[in-house]
């Protein structure tokens, strides 16, 4: 049997090597008025509790400018213009996937969001150890930056729970994700409690779709998961992923063909009670 030899490269999120600019703007503006007011990378970074070395990272683009750095520079050298709180928008929609960003702008709007999940949990509910452990472990694999940019987006959007004015946010999960567990078991119990706690929130329902379903002949979820939208202007959307391809469906007639069946869905499932009593209980299991 002849030698043979195979170059492996290592496969890589195709969205964390693209160009940046509404991040590479920001950076340049912030070195430009942090030099203006004389102050030095370390002297700005003990403005915004950041080393200097993280400073410089940012300015030169080695590290992007965190959610949380935006809002101390604001603070620091943003002389009440907004500059950096406006830019916050444009800096995480860049940190997203390609295929999220169009409908992360109208998640963050909209008026009432109901979603069935059925391999992981949504991502509005996870917590941080979760996300990290499903970014840390996919594939193509990631760097752990990119890894931690992603962790951080997608905590920046539980916003959403608190938002005034309220958004009405549902939740249909199937019993086998609270199961899954990604990470570890330590992990999981944390999202399982972290839900629980969720769904006890009064702009917020959470019901558990049993992994038994099927046997009682009929099965609304099976052809996966979704996510129905109203828009803050009341129009009705279908967000779905599957294998990093994303659809989002408008047309009226699709839309409400979708909303049907999500309807049954949501009459299979457990009632939000027996949903909440059942996830306690498996939160207690992995203890």
């Amino acid at each position: 049997m002849g030698k043979t030899t195979a170059n492996k490269e290592k496969e890589t999120d195709k969205d964390e090597n693209e160009e940046r600019p509404a991040t590479s703007y920001v950076a340049e503006i912030a070195r430009i008025l942090r030099v203006e007011k004389q102050l030095t990378q370390e002297a700005l970074g003990k403005m915004i509790d950041y080393t200097g070395s993280a400073v410089s990272a940012m300015e030169t683009g080695a590290q992007p400018v965190s959610d949380k750095m935006l809002v101390g520079l604001e603070t620091a050298i943003g002389d009440g213009r907004g500059i950096f709180e406006v830019a916050r928008k444009y800096v995480l929609m860049e940190k997203y996937p390609a295929r999220f960003r169009k409908f992360s702008l109208i998640e963050k709007t909209a008026f009432m969001i109901s979603g069935y999940q059925t391999m992981v949990m949504d991502g509005l509910f996870q917590t941080e150890a979760y996300a990290r452990a499903i970014f840390k472990g996919s594939y193509p694999p990631v760097s752990d930056a990119r890894a931690e940019e992603l962790v951080e987006a997608r905590m920046v959007r539980k916003a959403l729970f608190d938002r005034d004015p309220m958004a009405m946010i549902e939740l249909i999960v199937d019993e086998s994700v609270l199961e899954r567990p990604f990470g570890s078991w330590d992990v999981l119990r944390g999202q399982l409690l972290s839900l629980a706690e969720d769904a006890q929130r009064e702009n917020v329902s959470v019901q558990v779709l049993s992994k038994h379903r099927g046997l009682k002949g009929t099965h609304a979820g099976e052809r996966g998961p979704m996510k129905l939208v109203e828009t803050e202007d009341h129009q009705h959307l279908v967000y779905m992923e599957i294998n990093d391809e994303s659809i989002l469906v408008s047309n009226p007639a699709k839309v409400s063909r979708l909303a049907q069946r999500y309807a049954k869905i949501r009459s299979q499932a457990l009632s939000p009670e027996e949903s909440l009593a059942l996830i306690k209980r498996l939160a207690g299991e992995r203890k």
